[in-house]
């Protein structure tokens, strides 16, 4: 039986162990674990390679989208246009500050916020969207800034899972997904796409201004020390961390095409298979895979292929199996949505497979045959 992973840090950190190494001992060395230089220059890198104008390093991703809503003065009870299907910190942030979530339905194809959905949910309450570019996909970006300008709402992307892809708009331009809306976020968490080996997030804005108050925010609200202008709070990305992305993020475009690569393949031996529906790929949209999230259609057994397959030594997971607006904690806190039957329906029929960096062709023949035996079996 193979030794499988969802995600395999262990290999990839061999490849550049010697490398990170140094960077780590560096910072042991010099003993500027808050605030050392490697952040600044990580922070310069990383705005290089998205083409923003600042990114503001934080803690981790949920903080990064709590300080862009706390940086764009938003109050309690102003309301939050985003989907119910992600990740729960999307929303998590939007119960803390005493918004308001309103919950948009999902494309059938993409997992994204629903473009035609969303004018319907704008009140004169609503002061933001907050598209997900989920499992490394972009949100359909170009009519969602429209609908924003047309309105003169805030655009927040949580970029925490597409990190290293792109969006093209139709008259051709490419825009690093998280760098198009008013303010951008992502996670450093060790199984993303470019991840840490502990916790980090990053804010990104091209608005100077804006730049200044997230710093602020994120730095108890203060700009010089101990004057503190603003309500803010301690969200810092440790040095350590900053050293070892600065080593993995000229890899970033590399691990991105491996993931695609066991994307291709999986889609090759799926092709076909009326029992599935792999993951859509956007014409708009540089998809990164950090997921690879395929449909089971009526009738599958879920529950009974995650544990046949389990038996074989390969690990699924279901991402996500409770959606936002089931959660207790915004049973009496959200306005009521439109119709969300797709996002109900999602949330009992998507299985996802291992997608890594180091994933080996045995290994992605071995899960892709397996799981094709036991789909067609039920």
């Amino acid at each position: 039986m193979m030794n499988l992973q969802m995600v395999d840090l262990k290999s990839q950190y061999e490849k550049i162990k010697d490398e990170v190494n140094a960077s780590i001992q560096e910072v042991i060395d010099t003993t500027a674990f808050i605030n050392g230089p490697q952040v600044k220059t990580f922070s310069s890198n990383l705005e290089k390679y998205l083409g923003v104008k600042h990114v503001i390093p934080c803690a981790n991703g949920t903080d990064a989208l709590q300080i862009a809503m706390m940086a764009l003065d938003l109050q309690p009870g102003d309301e939050i246009i985003t989907p119910s299907y992600t990740y729960f910190a999307t929303v998590e942030v939007v119960g803390l500050l005493q918004l308001t979530p309103v919950f948009c339905e999902v494309d059938k194809d993409t997992f994204s916020i629903d473009v035609n959905e969303i004018e319907k949910l704008i009140t004169p309450k609503t002061k933001a969207i907050v598209p997900v570019h989920l499992f490394g996909q972009s949100a359909d970006m170009e009519p969602i800034l429209a609908i924003a300008k047309k309105h003169g709402l805030y655009v927040i992307e949580d970029n925490a899972q597409a990190i290293g892809g792109y969006y093209t708009f139709s008259d051709g331009t490419r825009v690093a997904n998280g760098c198009m809306g008013t303010i951008g976020t992502t996670s450093f968490f060790p199984s993303k796409n470019l991840g840490c080996y502990g916790d980090g997030g990053a804010i990104f804005t091209n608005d100077n201004d804006l730049a200044v108050k997230l710093k602020m925010v994120a730095n108890h609200g203060q700009k010089e020390k101990y004057i503190h202008e603003i309500i803010g709070c301690n969200s810092r990305l440790d040095t350590m961390q900053a050293a070892i992305l600065n080593v993995k993020l000229p890899h970033l475009d590399s691990y991105c095409d491996a993931r695609r690569k066991v994307a291709d393949y999986y889609d090759a031996a799926f092709a076909g298979n009326a029992k599935i529906k792999t993951p859509f790929r956007a014409p708009y949209s540089h998809h990164v895979y950090h997921q690879y999230t395929i449909q089971l259609q009526d009738g599958i057994n879920r529950n009974e292929v995650m544990n046949r397959l389990k038996e074989l030594g390969i690990p699924s997971m279901v991402y996500y199996p409770i959606p936002a607006h089931k959660q207790k904690m915004f049973e009496n806190t959200h306005r009521p949505s439109t119709n969300l039957d797709l996002t109900n329906w999602l949330v009992e029929h998507v299985i996802s497979l291992p997608i890594h960096t180091e994933m080996t062709s045995e290994q992605m023949e071995y899960i892709s045959t397996h799981f094709l035996n036991i789909i067609n079996t039920l």
